[in-house]
């Protein structure tokens, strides 16, 4: 579950120029005053709960210091959901962007918030019924089937990224983005770095990806069982389809009993109410009408090689003291693990 606390002192910023921004924007509620809260266990970009009077809003910035190139894009996460508001994949409603950093400092954008569950276990272990998982899970596989299937064209996605080339761009992309946060030696992702430059690339096939897309960067209904929105949109771009479905599948292949990675493997999913990755992929595939079960192991791979990437960038913010969440350093340091069962996939071996 999302936990709100103060602000903390490295996201500190100007509220009273932020205050000042809002009201010249009209947005309803800020003339009876502002309150912040913070999102606490994020690891990308800062996360804030306005409250303005009866009003409530969330705001999403870039978190401060030097970032990486291309990272904590907050105005692609503000364009992408703005555009798919007129379709039936849930997204939150976009209110405002803010791309002036004389303002708070850094650019950042307002949307509605949304009352709601965010599941912190792809488990679901706590809370939740077998009849309940079952349909979380498949309206996971609903919603994200519905975002693959939105013509990026008639919603003004065109332009949103380049549509040939997505998987040898990612290896390309989240390799340099190691590189440039590397701290210690990690042999396994760089063997897994070659494998993947070795293979040739698959065919490639364009939709709108989300990046990120797991059950902790969902929201649930207060009480039904059923996606109410897709948040996190930081990594969102247009790609291959079926990285976004591997990417989803990951807590598959990693262990139940290694606290950091929260994966399933070891559980027994038929008693919690979970489907089999086979049965999820299958509803997938059914969902988005396709005949032919496609090859996944390199789509597999390549979403460990990503996480990694991810977590040893948020390991690096860490060190520098201006990662988003206080537990950036143990969540950055399963990089080398996630690193180890990519390579394992790609050897074709059991992680």
């Amino acid at each position: 579950m999302a936990i709100l606390g103060p602000v903390t002192e490295v996201h500190r910023f100007d509220e009273a120029a932020l205050t000042r921004w809002l009201d010249a924007q009209g947005l309803p509620g800020i003339g009876r005053g502002l309150s912040l809260r913070q999102f606490q266990g994020g690891q990308s970009n800062p996360t804030f709960l306005m409250e303005a009077g009866e009003d409530a809003y969330v705001l999403r910035k870039k978190p401060p210091g030097a970032l990486l190139p291309s990272a904590h894009m907050v105005e692609r996460e503000y364009r992408v959901m703005q555009a798919l508001g007129g379709t039936d994949v849930p997204v939150p409603v976009m209110r405002l962007l803010c791309e002036d950093v004389t303002v708070i400092g850094t650019a950042f954008y307002v949307m509605d918030y949304l009352d709601g569950r965010i599941p912190d276990e792809p488990s679901l272990d706590h809370g939740y019924t077998p009849e309940e998982r079952t349909a979380i899970w498949d309206s996971a596989n609903d919603a994200l089937a519905k975002l693959h299937s939105v013509d990026h064209q008639a919603v003004g996605l065109g332009d949103f990224g380049r549509p040939a080339g997505y998987c040898g761009r990612q290896v390309a992309r989240w390799t340099k983005q190691f590189e440039a946060s590397k701290t210690d030696p990690m042999p396994d992702m760089d063997a897994l770095i070659a494998w993947l430059n070795d293979q040739p690339p698959p065919v490639d096939e364009v939709s709108i990806v989300h990046g990120d897309y797991r059950l902790p960067n969902l929201m649930l209904h207060p009480t039904e069982p059923r996606v109410i929105a897709i948040l996190d949109w930081e990594l969102a771009t247009l790609g291959h389809p079926l990285s976004d479905l591997a990417y989803t599948c990951m807590p598959y292949r990693m262990p139940c009993d290694e606290k950091a990675l929260k994966g399933m493997v070891g559980l027994d999913l038929a008693s919690l109410g979970i489907p089999s990755e086979d049965r999820y992929l299958a509803r997938y595939f059914a969902r988005t009408g396709r005949d032919e079960v496609p090859d996944m192991r390199y789509f597999h791979a390549l979403s460990f090689f990503r996480l990694a990437a991810i977590c040893q960038g948020v390991y690096a913010r860490g060190l520098q003291g201006n990662a988003s969440s206080a537990d950036a350093l143990e969540v950055g340091a399963k990089a080398p693990r996630l690193a180890e069962i990519g390579w394992a996939i790609a050897r074709n071996a059991d992680a």
